[in-house]
């Protein structure tokens, strides 16, 4: 008997990426030391050899044929995720963990255009009130955490989130179509591994030179991340596609500044205010409102 999805299954996979995506930024800042492009490359390597093992221990076929048929997509796709990782990681080098985190999930009102405009799928005024609900409650949680003395120390890396998001955003749409037309796997796999050829190539012309961390300090954190954020969390996030639409997946990962707050707490002793709880609270009944939309 097939193996029926539906839009609970994808809901549940969304949120569960939410919530790992939350570990990306503290995996990051353990990697200080090491070179932006060298950690998305990484991170990426590290994915699809992870993929490649499931497809094997699984005996999931590859479905080969099919990939090429479609290989034009799948490189478009990993630049835009390539594109994505670069700028998210240097975004959380360059500014807070919680400003990074909150920026880089504007992604659901530039998909939510996206998706209006060049793919015209109209979201519903559910949606929309869910959405914005969550975002305001994202960027309660930003104010509730900034210096007394500005909202961001570097504005260069709060741009570099917002790029990341409207990358991402794109990412999204196209894969949307992509997958319902592709198995999971199948798909995943050859775009983690193009996005890493990707990165790969453009930090020649940057002037950066690919490094491989061997320091258990660094290692230990870099596997984590290409495991859990990568691997599974957009594995994930991009199977929940198949039933949302793309600005309902992006808005299952404004769980991503809860996470990674809590995190906080738990890693750095960061506790924070109590605005936090009526931010956070904000985001959890706003995706109550997009998960309770019909399809």
């Amino acid at each position: 008997m097939a193996f029926k999805r539906t839009r609970k299954l994808a809901l549940t996979e969304g949120l569960i990426a939410g919530m790992l995506f939350g570990t990306a930024s503290i995996f990051v800042r353990f990697l200080g030391e090491v070179d932006t492009f060298s950690i998305a490359f990484w991170r990426l390597v590290i994915a699809s050899t992870m993929l490649a093992i499931i497809l094997v221990v699984l005996k999931k076929p590859f479905m080969f044929s099919t990939m090429l048929r479609n290989f034009k997509d799948l490189i478009v796709l990993s630049v835009f995720l390539g594109l994505h990782f670069i700028l998210f990681v240097s975004a959380v080098k360059d500014t807070t963990i919680l400003n990074a985190t909150v920026f880089v999930n504007t992604t659901p009102i530039f998909s939510m255009f996206i998706s209006s405009f060049i793919f015209k799928i109209k979201p519903s005024r559910l949606a929309v009130l869910g959405l914005i609900t969550s975002f305001i409650g994202a960027f309660i949680i930003a104010y509730a955490e900034s210096s007394p003395n500005g909202f961001s120390p570097s504005m260069r890396g709060d741009i570099e989130a917002v790029l990341a998001a409207l990358v991402e955003a794109f990412y999204l749409n196209f894969g949307r179509k992509m997958r319902s037309k592709m198995p999971l796997l199948s798909t995943i796999l050859p775009i983690c591994l193009l996005a890493a050829v990707f990165v790969g190539l453009i930090s020649i012309p940057m002037g950066h030179t690919l490094t491989v961390p061997l320091e258990f300090e660094f290692l230990a954190p870099l596997i984590c991340l290409g495991l859990l954020p990568t691997a599974m969390a957009h594995t994930l996030y991009f199977s929940s596609l198949s039933n949302l639409k793309s600005f309902e997946t992006a808005t299952m990962a404004l769980l991503e500044p809860i996470g990674a707050t809590i995190l906080g707490m738990i890693i750095f002793q960061e506790i924070p205010k109590s605005l936090f709880v009526f931010g956070a609270s904000l985001i959890l009944l706003g995706i109550v409102f997009v998960a309770a939309q019909e399809q």
